[in-house]
């Protein structure tokens, strides 16, 4: 965030005026500054000054200069200030909402001691601070104060947190206090937070944290529970005064903080999770900064100063205009202003949670905000600026937002609609639906409130296409489903949310009523249909008719009008409603009935005189009478009674009308008397209670009023004695005997002896009671009443009076109970075995009649048989050994396992029976094991078996007749048992029985039998499997002679035997079935074949017609002649396809042709076009003259056909003269010569040839000589034979063309001659070219046989001087090549070379190739990776050479990972300035710092090579050109550090020299640019750890566990380097790109950073040194001096050096004495090399006289 400097509020004076206090109303509207005047200006959103007021002392007395403002805040709601003062009180002045309002003090609060400041976080709650150290709290409701909690010590500063939940108080010695008044979940805790190092003075509570800072100019930010967090020092800044003052912004991302002339400003970052310090806001002669106030929409913050100025600044982090109508300024991450700039109108959109906002966008005509953040979505209505933001996972950014419903939002995302409702910061519904399209999402939102409903919230949408839900969303469950039987495609719910129009696709109108759950379907056809707003009426569209339903609770009334066109709008206003119908061009509208309309909308609205005056104008009718009793309802409970006595008058309820207008004159009696509608006066509540029946209300309304007469009086007259006497009793009335006496005698007037006997009764007056009772015919009562008194027992007369009575009511039962308390037990008995009393009549024998006990038993069993009782009889059987009854009883119980229990215990004769019966039960049950074994048990086996038959259980009734009975009588049975249920007709029960003993055959004839052939099969397929294909076929032939063809074909083809089915409905001429068939069964063509037979047997034109049908008329006419059907494929081509006929003819021809007929053969090639085929038919048959015929006469062109043939056949019988002649007269004498070579008569051939054919002359030599030269060593003797004729013939040429043809592998010597022969008589006869041209020919083949010198000096004969070369080259005769090169053509001396070269190397003659080419040896010597060899030939060359070879060695040890081994090549050959071997030093450099296990004693001889490899390469390029160039002073840097690691390694193996070991460790924190930042970190931590510097440990190790984290999240941005500014640790290193440091030593050491963290002694800072500076920094942080580093332990050399010769080189004289001394004593190897180096680097060792030995 930015400060931007707007305007100058109030000037600043010359002195000091300090301002002492100010603040912005929550509302942003006002903003109150106060001075040192103590006078309050108020200034306006825009700073225009509009109002002032002074404040006002405690006491006038005092003077108006007596007292300082300390403190001074606006109420929540913005109309209100609460000033604190130093004169001990708060005065809370009242402002007004508009400017100029008077200013009033509405609430002061005295105190103890003066108020030092003051909040305002909550309504009715000001917080404040006071000197004495309490923190209070003053409630303007109450007007009271009270003390939250108290300290010690002066309260200097007060902040609340964001939600003005949570203050913080900051007291004068350091202490910082939290108190919740709710902690909003957070588990926070309250109390004593922390100890600041200076008073907090200022002080602000951020959303992360909490920043405090004061005198000590150092600003630090706590975390929730108070740990440190941060810290900023200025400290040091001598430009930096005091901290003044501190303000967090509204969103609690950013805070300032004043000072002297400066603000400064601290933004969080949620990417670090810390705050980083923006560019401080200075302003020259500002002076000290005395307060803040930050406007609430974050867009402003005013400063105001020690000089009495007040500046305002604005807040931003950007701004940004949007679509030119909308300006989004952005004053924090979390916080953005939206200002139309159009209107000016402002909308703060804020996250709550504080996260940062992305993109704001305008949507919805420009009227809805959506806006984004990490875990919220923020959504606002800009006209009634309601702002939501609700919990939102990112779904990027899929979201479809629907702004149709201006309550609420609609979010479609992944099939999920979400519901935000604007102003509520909870998601208000989600359900799951496909369906996007607002017309099938209907929401209503408290759109008509109805009376005793708070919230009325619902929404209706689609499950489902013909699905629809509807929601409370409220409560969040579900009121409603309505499953359609059609697609639904429009829905909407009326505004009260209780009933819902949808239409489906077939536009039928349907009313859904959600409280009833009734559908009901009000429009076979709506093409337009709404609900009239604001009321419960619905218009819509029937074709030509509009449909008005005034009372949709009554749906099936509906008021029709005929009209033209299509309704287009639904307009309701000025006091009526329109319907707009387009009629064609023109717009018509037709009026409602408003006052229909009315009536509902005036109920709605609670309007009843509205009400009443419309239905005044309607004629009485059920629906008016309705409406008239629904008035009357809602008039009684508005307590509106006349328009209540007016409805009761108009239904005709002339009692309730007439008990009303007396109430109503009551009440307005009252009011003219008092006041108001006379409603509230008592008896009017009184007689309203009385006419909802509610006595005890009016009883209590006049109790309170003390009217007690008027009470008991209403009892009175409602005849409600009870009450009546129960009021006189409660308040003690006199005439309480009175009523009671006179309650008592309208009782017995009335004839109410019941009730006068319970008066008596109350009043102890037993006697009177009891004869009353009798009196009443209440003899029971009459008997409790006697049974309870003994001195009434003893009245005989009574007793026996009572008695009759019973007796006589048949009341044995209390009978009984009195004759038992006169101990008579013999009449008790009897009375109690009358009255059926079982149980006490039992309870009397046992102890009086024990003999009669069992009877008693017997006979409670049998009457509790006649109640239908019989569980409960069964156990008084038992009781009284009557065990057959105890078992009928149980089975008519159905108490089966109880009656199994008897059974076991009776004789097997008397359970026979009753076994048979409970076996039947559970047969029933279908639980067969029990009831077997229960017909078992009683011996029915018969029965059991049947059961299981029965059942189908064959298995178990075949067991158990196996074991109850023979195997031939269970046989028998079973199939006596079957056959009697085939004759039933129960085929599959008689199948099981047959099968189960073993009898499939029997089944198999049953089902024959029966003609129930798929059965028979079954079993035969189950049975006998080799009898099925035959049995198919039989039953198919059967079934075919029966004409059941269809079946037959089922068994045919499950016979495998297809055709038989298709002959079958052949012969039956069913040509489709046997089409099917054979289409369906048969092979590919077999269908094609059927219908050709049905085409054959129909002929003519229904033949053709078919076979068209079926798309095979060509192939059957290609059928009908392949199979020599020629008649039938002559009609068919006659009549359907002419151009087929030739085709016929022609096969027809050669039909005739096979069968010898030729004659008729030759007339039907003919006719098919093709008189040649009867030519070759002749010339086949050698009947020439027949075929010179018909070649003459119809084909001429097949003469010449015939006379070759004729030749052919006169060549076979040897008329060799014949045959030429004819071929002369056919002009193909080529075939002569043909026939010629067949007959191996060259010679006849050769003579043809020349004479008839010259042209072909030359081929035929050649095809003869090929001849020749395939008979071997005949031919090849022939060919020589004839080379020789053509040399002696002087035909040179020819004769060495035939010296080339002679081909003889086998004979070298033979083809060595013929070559030379051809060469020699090239060279000699033929001219240059050809010689040449001969040459090359002989030459390889010369070569191929090893004739290397022989072929090169022919070679030079012709001066083919290269041919020559590389013939010797090929023979490796490399000195004759040499010399022929060096002699004749000295060009190719260089050519012989590098093939000699390319020789050696082949034949890896390495050492050979040294003394020929030493660079090619060395290149091969590394090829083959002879390493040690190419490096010692190598070194026999120069240094370049040498250095060369060593840099690919070390190149490829690198690669290999064997660093060591390449670093001791340049230990041992030296380290060159080559530029290009740059990158391996550095390559080596970099690998052994990052390998592990390095920092130990062992490691020295390692890093003491790279420190000389280092040191001779800085020696080396400082000779060099590279000298002084930034790779140079790398190098510097890496042999500095190289050097520290070897020291370091060479320290740790001496113990004195420990803390030299850590300091070099420390001190090569500098170097971490080049060295692994974790590993450096990490070692450094752990020596300082390992000498007891726990503070450095904690600080490095802490870090290093930073930059692990980092390694894992693969960036640095988030990494903390504030505890190393104004060091020289660089900040900006590379990332590791792996931990260098093991899972177990990370966790180790985040264990130690834990523990240590919570030692609150620890001083988790750097050591500093006398330049105030970190103690290992060589830079000082004041002066930016740099020290030169120590020798031996890296550390700044200030005092006390050693120096030495070489410039730049000093030691800390105590480190170097104490390393010296360790040496002397120890005499360590490594030491020793140590110093033996620095005297080598450094130009000799200062005095001293130590010794290297």
């Amino acid at each position: 965030m930015q400060l931007r400097h707007v305007r100058t509020l109030l000037t600043p004076q010359d002195g000091a005026a300090k301002v002492t206090c100010m603040a912005w109303a929550p509302n942003n509207a006002k903003f109150a500054v106060c001075t040192v005047d103590r006078v309050v200006l108020l200034y306006d959103e825009h700073g225009e000054r509009r109002d002032k007021f002074s404040t006002k002392p405690t006491d006038p007395k005092y003077g108006r200069k007596s007292y300082v403002v300390k403190g001074m805040a606006f109420s929540p709601d913005s109309t209100k200030i609460a000033v604190g003062q130093t004169d001990n009180i708060i005065f809370v002045y009242k402002i007004g909402e508009e400017w100029g309002d008077k200013k009033v003090i509405c609430n002061k609060f005295i105190q103890t001691s003066a108020v030092t400041c003051l909040l305002w976080p909550e309504e009715n709650t000001i917080v404040f601070g006071l000197v004495e150290g309490k923190v209070r709290l003053a409630n303007t409701k109450t007007n009271k104060s009270s003390t939250i909690y108290g300290t010690d010590s002066y309260v200097v500063s007060l902040a609340s947190n964001i939600s003005g939940k949570g203050i913080l108080s900051g007291h004068a010695d350091g202490t910082i206090v939290r108190y919740f008044f709710d902690d909003e979940g957070s588990g926070e805790s309250q109390g004593k937070l922390v100890i600041h190092p200076c008073p907090p003075y200022a002080m602000a509570w951020a959303s992360n944290s909490i920043v405090a800072a004061g005198c000590d100019k150092k600003m630090v930010a706590y975390g929730k529970e108070g740990h440190v967090i941060q810290t900023f020092d200025y400290s040091r800044d001598s430009s930096e005064k005091e901290f003044t003052v501190a303000a967090a912004s509204p969103g609690g991302q950013s805070v300032v903080i004043g000072s002297f002339d400066r603000l400064r400003v601290l933004n969080w970052s949620p990417r670090r999770s810390a705050w980083e310090e923006a560019k401080p806001k200075e302003i020259p002669h500002l002076y000290t900064i005395t307060a803040l106030a930050w406007k609430r929409d974050g867009s402003r913050l005013c400063a105001g100063t020690l000089c009495g100025g007040v500046e305002q600044f604005d807040c931003c982090l950007r701004r940004s205009i949007y679509k030119n109508k909308f300006e989004m300024t952005y004053v924090g991450p979390s916080q953005v202003i939206v200002k139309n700039l159009s209107t000016g109108m402002r909308v703060v959109l804020k996250s709550h949670y504080g996260y940062e906002i992305d993109e704001v966008k305008i949507l919805g005509k420009e009227r809805y905000l959506v806006a984004h953040t990490s875990d919220t979505l923020l959504l606002g209505d800009l006209s009634s600026t309601k702002l939501s933001e609700v919990a939102w996972q990112g779904s990027g950014g899929n979201e479809k937002f629907f702004f149709d419903n201006e309550n609420v939002c609609m979010i479609f995302n992944a099939g999920e609609l979400t519901l935000v409702e604007y102003g509520s910061n909870e998601i208000l519904g989600s359900v799951r639906t496909e369906f996007m399209n607002p017309h099938l999402i209907s929401v209503r939102i408290n759109e008509r409130r109805q009376q005793g409903m708070e919230e009325n919230k619902r929404l209706a949408y689609l499950v489902d296409i013909k699905t629809i839900a509807t929601v409370d969303l409220v409560g969040s469950y579900n009121i409603g489903t309505v499953s359609h039987d059609s697609k639904i495609d429009w829905l909407e719910l009326n505004e009260t949310g209780h009933k819902l129009l949808f239409r489906d696709k077939k536009m039928k109108l349907h009313l859904y009523d959600i409280e009833s759950a009734t559908k009901t379907t009000i429009l076979s056809y709506c093409s337009y249909v709404q609900w009239v707003p604001g009321s419960d009426v619905v218009v819509a569209q029937n074709r030509n008719s509009l449909c008005v339903w005034y009372n949709i609770d009554t749906p099936e009334r509906v008021t029709m009008f005929p009209m033209k066109g299509d309704i287009v709008d639904l307009e309701r206003g000025n006091g009526k409603t329109e319907v707009i119908v387009t009629e064609g061009v023109n717009t018509v509208s037709y009026t409602l009935d408003e006052g229909l309309i009315e009536f509902g909308t005036a109920i709605d609205d609670g309007d009843y005189h509205r009400a009443v005056a419309f239905l005044e104008t309607l004629e009485m009718s059920a629906e008016t009478e309705a409406m008239w009793k629904t008035l009357s309802r809602l008039a009684l409970e508005a307590k509106q009674l006349h328009i209540a006595e007016r409805c009761f008058a108009a239904l005709g309820h002339v009692s309730k009308a007439r008990f009303l207008h007396e109430t109503n004159e009551i009440a307005d009696q009252v009011a003219k008397e008092y006041g108001g509608d006379g409603t509230d006066y008592y008896q009017v509540r009184v007689r309203l209670a009385m006419l909802e029946k509610n006595y005890k209300l009016a009883e209590m309304i006049f109790l309170e009023q003390n009217a007690v007469e008027e009470a008991m009086e209403m009892y009175q007259e409602l005849h409600m004695w009870d009450e009546c006497i129960s009021v006189a009793e409660a308040k003690g009335h006199p005439a309480l005997e009175k009523l009671r006496q006179g309650y008592y005698e309208w009782l017995l007037q009335t004839q109410q002896e019941e009730r006068a006997a319970e008066v008596q009764e109350g009043q102890g007056d037993l006697q009177a009671a009891i004869g009353l009772y009798l009196k009443a015919g209440l003899p029971a009562k009459a008997a409790r009443l006697a049974t309870g008194r003994e001195e009434l027992l003893g009245n005989t007369d009574l007793v026996n009076r009572i008695a009759t009575a019973l007796i006589r009511g048949d009341l044995f039962e209390q009978a009984g109970e009195l004759f038992e308390k006169i101990r008579n037990p013999q009449r008790a008995l009897e009375c109690f075995r009358k009255g059926s009393s079982f149980l006490k009549a039992v309870e009397l024998a046992r102890s009086v009649f024990p003999a009669e006990v069992v009877k008693l038993e017997e006979a409670w069993g049998d009457h509790l048989v006649q109640q239908k009782q019989l569980d409960a009889a069964i156990n008084h059987y038992i009781e009284a050994r009557c065990a057959i009854k105890a078992i009928e009883a149980a089975i008519g119980a159905r108490q089966w396992k109880k009656a199994i229990y008897i059974l076991e215990t009776q004789d097997k004769k008397t359970a026979s029976k009753y076994y048979l019966r409970v076996a039947q039960h559970y047969a029933a049950l279908q639980e067969y094991e029990i009831a077997e074994d229960l017909y078992v048990k009683g011996d029915h086996s018969k029965e059991a078996i049947d059961m299981y038959t029965q059942a189908g259980r064959w298995e178990q009734a075949h067991k158990l007749a196996s074991k109850c009975m023979r195997p031939e009588d269970v046989s028998v049975l079973y199939i006596t048992q079957a056959q009697e249920m085939e004759r039933q007709g129960k085929y599959k029960e008689a199948e099981r029985l047959f099968i189960t003993v073993d009898e499939p055959d029997l089944a198999i004839t049953m089902y024959k039998k029966c003609k129930m052939y798929d059965e028979m099969i079954r079993l035969l397929g189950k049975y006998h499997k080799d009898l099925l294909s035959d049995t198919h076929l039989h039953l198919g032939k059967e079934l075919e002679a029966e004409g059941r063809l269809q079946e037959a074909e089922y068994h045919y083809l499950e016979a495998k035997d297809w055709k038989a089915s298709v002959n079958m409905y052949r012969v039956n001429s069913m040509w489709d079935e046997a089409y099917r068939v054979a289409k369906a069964h048969g092979g590919a063509n077999s269908h094609k074949h059927v219908a050709f037979l049905w085409a054959k047997s129909l002929g003519g034109e229904a033949a053709v017609k078919l076979l068209n049908k079926f798309g095979l008329l060509e192939m059957a006419i290609d059928h009908a002649a392949d199979n020599n059907m020629f008649d039938f494929a002559f009609e068919l081509a006659r009549l359907s396809l002419k151009q087929k006929l030739p085709e016929i003819h022609f096969k027809y021809g050669s039909f005739l042709e096979d069968e010898g007929k030729f004659e008729e053969a030759e007339v039907q090639f003919v006719k098919a076009g093709k008189p040649k085929e009867a030519v070759l038919m002749y010339a086949h048959a050698q009947n020439w003259a027949a075929a010179q015929r018909v070649a003459e006469a119809h084909d001429p062109d097949s003469v010449v056909l015939v006379l070759v043939g004729q030749a052919d056949a006169a060549f076979k019988q040897k008329e060799f003269q014949k045959a030429e002649a004819l071929l002369l007269r056919a002009q193909r004498l080529d075939l002569a010569v043909k026939h010629y070579k067949e007959a191996a008569m060259w010679s006849d051939a050769l003579r043809v040839c020349k004479e008839f054919l010259p042209g072909d002359l030359e081929a035929l030599q050649e095809e003869y000589e090929q001849e020749v030269a395939k008979k071997g060593p005949r031919g090849v003797e022939g060919i020589l034979e004839q080379a020789r004729e053509w040399e002696q013939a002087g035909e040179f040429a020819r004769a060495v063309d035939c010296y080339l043809k002679v081909r003889d592998p086998g004979n070298n010597p033979l083809m060595e001659k013929c070559w030379m022969k051809a060469a020699e008589l090239s060279i000699k006869f033929l001219g240059q070219p050809r010689s040449i041209e001969v040459m090359r020919l002989v030459g390889p083949q010369l070569v191929s046989i090893g004739k290397f010198n022989v072929a090169a000096e022919l070679y030079l004969n012709l001066d083919l001087i290269k041919e020559a070369i590389d013939a010797f080259m090929e023979g490796e005769e490399w000195n004759k090549a040499k010399r022929v090169a060096k002699e004749l053509d000295p060009r190719y001396e260089e050519y012989v070379d590098q093939h000699y070269k390319e020789y050696l190397k082949d034949q890896g003659k390495v050492d050979s190739l040294v003394g020929v080419d030493v660079m090619a040896a060395l290149d091969m010597y590394v090829e083959r990776e002879q390493w040690e060899k190419c490096l010692e030939t190598a070194a026999k060359q120069n240094y370049k050479v040498l250095h060369k070879y060593v840099a690919l060695y070390a190149t490829h040890l690198i690669r290999e990972g064997c660093w060591d081994k390449a670093l001791s090549l340049y230990v041992q050959h030296g380290a060159p300035s080559n530029a290009q071997n740059f990158n391996i030093y550095k390559r080596l450099f970099v690998e052994m710092v990052n390998v592990p296990g390095m920092n130990c004693a062992e490691a020295y001889h390692s890093w003491a090579d790279l420190r000389d490899v280092l040191f001779n390469l800085c020696e080396n390029i400082v000779k060099s050109s590279e000298a002084n160039t930034p790779a140079h002073e790398e190098f510097e840097t890496m042999l500095v550090v190289a050097h520290y690691y070897a020291t370091r390694s060479a320290a740790q193996s001496i113990k004195q020299l420990d803390t030299v070991a850590a300091k070099l460790s420390i001190a090569l924190l500098r170097h971490t640019e080049l060295i692994p930042a974790d590993k450096a970190f990490y070692e450094a931590g752990s020596a300082a750890k390992g000498v007891g510097w726990e503070n450095m440990a904690f600080i490095f190790l802490n870090h290093f566990l930073d930059l692990t984290d980092a390694i894992e999240e693969g960036s640095l941005d988030a990494l903390d380097h504030s505890d190393f500014q104004n060091t020289d640790i660089p900040f900006e290193v590379p990332l590791p790109a792996k931990q260098h440091v093991s899972e177990e030593q990370r966790e180790e050491t985040r264990d130690w950073v834990l523990t240590v963290s919570m030692d609150q002694r620890l001083e988790q800072v750097l050591p500093r040194d006398e330049r105030d500076t970190y103690e290992a920094s060589l830079v000082a942080a004041s002066t930016g001096v740099r020290s030169l580093p120590c020798l031996i332990t890296g550390y700044p050399v200030l005092r006390n050096k050693v120096e030495f010769k070489r410039p730049g080189k000093e030691a800390n004289k105590e480190s170097w004495n104490k390393f010296l001394m360790a040496v002397k004593m120890s005499h360590n190897p490594s030491c020793q090399d140590v110093l033996k180096f620095i005297n080598q680097w450094c130009g000799g060792l200062p005095g001293t006289n130590f010794s290297f030995q």
